[in-house]
């Protein structure tokens, strides 16, 4: 079943879980823009990418695939011949994206654990925003083209880099992703790390 279904059957579920994905992407592409910044690549800056527009973002074809089927994906423009340090720059900032959903993840349990303290309506929306941060996490340090951890081990392993300019890449891991036990494993692995971090 599509995920736009939700949009029918519980209008308040599906634009709280779009808004939180779109929240929570766009926090993983500034990550990977500010970190190449910090590495000497001023591209995001003036592309205009370290921007809160989601559009500028996540481009609104990743929106509309969102809203259908509940995936998306963002863009962030970096020119890895700026950076200071080579391959361990390139490195830092294909890392920062997925780190930053670690550290958000976790955050938000963090602030669930205080929930009742803090007199929070509706803590649940807390752990539906973890779990989307710790599965983006999770998801990107797959070495499937064109995720973060491939781009990593684009780094150690040179050769592998033909595989990124693959056209067919980007489809190939849409499909994926659209297999139903993979997201599950995604989730369940999600709320394990959640369920330990919890008790």
């Amino acid at each position: 079943m599509l995920f736009i279904h939700n949009l029918f059957s519980n209008p308040t579920g599906f634009f709280t879980t779009v808004t939180i994905v779109v929240i929570s992407v766009m926090l993983h592409e500034l990550a990977h823009g500010y970190m190449a910044l910090s590495q000497g690549d001023d591209t995001p800056r003036v592309s205009g990418h370290l921007t809160l527009n989601p559009i500028r973002l996540l481009s609104w074809q990743s929106l509309v695939f969102l809203c259908v089927a509940g995936l998306a994906w963002g863009q962030m423009p970096v020119n890895p011949t700026r950076f200071r340090w080579g391959k361990l720059s390139s490195i830092l900032v294909f890392v920062a994206g997925p780190l930053a959903n670690l550290a958000i993840g976790f955050l938000l349990i963090g602030l669930y654990k205080f929930s009742a303290l803090l007199n929070l309506a509706h803590p649940e929306i807390l752990l539906l925003a973890s779990q989307i941060n710790l599965v983006l996490f999770l998801l990107n340090l797959l070495p499937i083209p064109p995720l973060d951890g491939f781009q990593v081990l684009c780094e150690i392993i040179p050769p592998l880099s033909s595989l990124q300019r693959n056209r067919w890449a980007l489809f190939m891991l849409m499909i994926i992703l659209l297999i139903p036990a993979f997201g599950t494993g995604l989730s369940t692995a999600a709320r394990s790390m959640i369920s330990a971090a919890i008790a």
